[in-house]
């Protein structure tokens, strides 16, 4: 009887150990003790200064977050860890000795929520370095040796809000990351802080919203004194972004070889920057953003006459999107004035205040825009056209004629024009015209003290004057009157 109780009770016992194996394994955690040289916290693993030279095998499934900081690790290959690890959220790796991260060293952690990869011997960020990586919501590259950022190393990283990229070497501008909102779209935070920019995209920087601007550092950078930096770190500091007012001793730029702070360039003597009104026409289609420093405010719109735009406006011109912002549709004239937008949110209220400026007129489109301006080059290469007609086309009176015979009548000695009402004719040829006989029309000029027409002597010093015959005589012009010679009494000789 006692074989069979020590039998039934080491059955017993090992069906115990297979129940508990069981429920284990339903839970679905594994069985691994805590790694050597580690501290382990229910899920959380900390195998900080431990001088390893790689990373611990065998990691839990369960980590939530692994601490491998301050330690001696150089490379991360893509098969640092053999186990899948889908609940770690936050993976510590500062204060190594990093200068090589695999395009697939993140695979095994497709849920990750917060990389610290700061403090570091990264060179480069290589293209789609990151693109696993699409939970990611704050990275930190921070006290590094980077110099070059391919524009795809963010790729796919939709919920990416934080991103610390100071103390490095960059020197271009990453654009991309902020231009458009398309890349990181919930980015709110980029800090370019002591690196090695020189110039910024300073029309693009202004078109960003406050909230990105707001959380974009740029102090501590060798940048270059001009009036259009001024003009955007004033307006910075005007709108009293974080970004400018707690680091504003810190924003210095470089002339002559010298640093100069940004607020003090007065050997430039900068105009300040002033925002520019919202412009609309008759009948437009307009949406005005309520810019503040933060998302996610309620905003409460107060038109010119200080009555409250609701979400269906009582004219059904102007509304409140869901966004916050204010809609027009169909733009009148009495829409215009300024607008005030009341943000609140969960740590400050902000006001801004927009104007809106409207035209009593309606802008044409494009089609009838290129349609005016080809009517009006049209115009013009006609009048053009019209004009050299008129100067090269026109009928000759007096120079293009034959050349005139002498007048048979040697005493006569005009020095005014003449201008011929008949043809010429020969006094030798045949015909029922007496001979001799030239029938002209000329406009004498009055005598005068040895001068003639158009300041020309004559040479007869005076002209007779003929006797007037019918009703009296005929007043003769002004001699200073340089069209006396159209003006005169024609006479027929």
């Amino acid at each position: 009887m006692q074989p069979q109780r020590d039998l039934r009770g080491l059955w017993l016992l090992l069906l115990s150990l297979f129940l508990l194996l069981f429920e284990v394994a339903r839970a679905g955690r594994s069985v691994v003790s805590c790694p050597a040289n580690c501290l382990c916290a229910s899920n959380i693993l900390s195998c900080s200064k431990q001088q390893l030279p790689n990373v611990p095998q065998s990691l839990p499934s369960y980590t939530a977050l692994l601490d491998l900081s301050h330690n001696n690790l150089s490379r991360l290959r893509a098969e640092w860890t053999p186990t899948r690890l889908i609940n770690l959220h936050s993976l510590l790796l500062s204060h190594n000795h990093l200068n090589f991260i695999s395009s697939e060293a993140f695979i095994p952690v497709p849920n990750l929520r917060y990389l610290d990869l700061s403090s570091n011997h990264l060179h480069t960020l290589d293209e789609f370095l990151f693109s696993d990586l699409h939970a990611l919501e704050v990275l930190l590259l921070y006290n590094n040796r980077i110099g070059v950022v391919d524009k795809y190393a963010f790729e796919d990283m939709a919920q990416l809000q934080k991103l610390y990229l100071s103390q490095n070497l960059i020197s271009r501008f990453p654009l991309e990351l902020i231009k458009d909102g398309n890349k990181l779209p919930k980015l709110m935070l980029l800090d370019l802080s002591s690196n090695k920019l020189k110039k910024l995209p300073f029309t693009d920087l202004q078109k960003l919203p406050a909230w990105v601007k707001n959380g974009l550092y740029l102090h501590n950078n060798p940048l270059e004194c001009d009036c259009k930096l001024y003009q955007l770190f004033s307006h910075w500091q005007y709108r009293q972004l974080s970004s400018v007012v707690d680091f504003q001793e810190d924003l210095y730029c470089i002339y002559s070889k010298e640093l100069h702070n940004v607020f003090s360039l007065d050997f430039f003597n900068c105009s300040e920057y002033k925002e520019s009104a919202w412009e609309a026409h008759l009948g437009d289609t307009l949406t005005i953003t309520c810019d503040t420093k933060q998302q996610g405010m309620t905003k409460v719109w107060v038109t010119p006459s200080n009555e409250q735009v609701l979400n269906q406006g009582a004219n059904g011109t102007v509304t409140v999107s869901e966004d916050g912002s204010l809609h027009f549709e169909k733009v009148q004239v009495e829409d215009g004035g300024v607008y005030t937008c009341y943000a609140m949110g969960e740590t400050f209220n902000e006001t801004l205040s927009v104007e809106l400026k409207v035209y009593n007129f309606t802008l044409h489109g494009h089609h009838d825009t290129l349609n005016t301006a080809y009517t009006t080059l049209v115009g013009c290469i006609l009048s053009v056209v019209l004009v050299l007609i008129y100067l090269y086309l026109t009928p000759c009176r007096c120079w293009c004629r034959g050349v005139e015979k002498p007048s048979s009548h040697q005493g006569d000695s005009l020095s005014s024009s003449m201008l011929s009402t008949t043809p010429n004719h020969d006094p030798m040829a045949g015909g029922d015209k007496d001979d001799g006989f030239d029938r002209r029309v000329a406009f004498l000029e009055p005598a005068g003290p040895g001068q003639g027409q158009n300041g020309k002597l004559k040479p007869g010093n005076t002209l007779p004057v003929p006797e007037a015959t019918g009703k009296g005589q005929r007043r003769m012009s002004d001699p200073e009157s340089v069209s006396s010679v159209f003006s005169d009494t024609p006479i027929v000789v």
